[in-house]
């Protein structure tokens, strides 16, 4: 496990050289990394092969899986140097599509919006942009890392970059509503059922679980459900904030939960299929990752391994 001072250290390196050396440095290692990554270089062979609706090639899953681990390695060099980064240079690296909505629904007085997200491209570029450059508060859920001092230096990251982060837990919930009554955008990543709780859908032709909570949230709340993504297009980002969801109530809450789900996942893979090499998801998603990587596949994904 790479412990807090190797990512203290990368963030004062990437601070202090010049973007374009800082982006060869994240490229090669990146490749290096993914030529040589074991079960999570299996995990984006898989994911690649899912997206492209194909079986890959030898020599061309090779090459996609360690184009997917330089992209990832440019996420975290991103990530380092932009409390560094000024509001013009901030405006100039940023294009978008959909932010009227966001606009719209977030500031004093305002009822709040929730973006749905994968882990895809360089979210903390868009969120840095919405915080300093048209001034929304951005509240983040993330998965809480270890050892927790890790953690904590993450958090200190993103706070400087203007965002109010919680980690997921029993309160996230309760932060989300406190944070949406006071119009702010939250952004929840969620192609990934991390507590085991989520309900299940199809995703890329294959069942798995996601998420309850984003359906959840906003079916109680009525707040708009913007499935998004904010990928690198030629040497810049550009976000894409999805249309609204349909979240009116049909019937049960829990049939309605699922309903609104399948439509993220839906919207994920349209999302995911612009980049496919950007989808940073480097752990077992699906039962039949389980499978391949020879590991038990866990209790709330067992019913769904025929399909069911």
């Amino acid at each position: 496990m790479v412990g807090v001072g190797a990512y203290k250290a990368g963030s004062f390196l990437a601070s202090r050289v010049p973007e374009g050396v800082a982006t060869a440095a994240a490229r090669v290692g990146g490749f290096g990394a993914g030529m040589i990554a074991g079960d999570a270089g299996t995990i984006v062979g898989r994911n690649l092969e899912r997206v492209y609706g194909r079986e890959l090639g030898a020599a061309e899953k090779r090459r996609k899986v360690a184009e997917t681990f330089e992209w990832y390695g440019r996420y975290y060099v991103e990530s380092f140097r932009l409390p560094n980064v000024g509001l013009d240079e901030l405006d100039r690296g940023f294009s978008y599509e959909g932010v009227s909505t966001i606009e719209e629904h977030c500031g004093p007085g305002k009822s709040g919006a929730i973006l749905a997200l994968p882990h895809l491209g360089t979210w903390e570029w868009a969120a840095f942009w919405l915080a300093r450059v048209i001034n929304v508060n951005v509240t983040a859920i993330v998965e809480p890392l270890q050892p927790p001092e890790l953690f904590d230096w993450f958090v200190g990251l993103r706070e400087s970059l203007g965002m109010e982060i919680h980690p997921l837990g029993p309160d996230a919930g309760k932060q989300i509503i406190s944070a949406l009554k006071q119009g702010h955008l939250v952004c929840l990543l969620c192609d990934r059922d991390l507590q085991g709780t989520g309900v299940p859908v199809t995703f890329f032709g294959e069942q798995t679980t996601l998420p309850a909570g984003p359906a959840t949230l906003a079916l109680r709340t009525g707040v708009p459900l913007m499935p998004s993504a904010v990928y690198w297009r030629d040497n810049a980002r550009h976000g894409l904030c999805g249309r609204p969801l349909e979240i009116e109530r049909t019937g049960r809450l829990r049939d309605d939960v699922q309903r609104v789900t399948q439509m993220i996942a839906d919207d994920f893979e349209m999302l995911i299929r612009q980049a496919p090499e950007q989808w940073h998801l480097l752990n077992p998603n699906w039962p039949s990752d389980y499978a391949v990587l020879g590991r038990e596949i866990p209790e709330h994904l067992q019913g769904l391994q025929e399909g069911e």
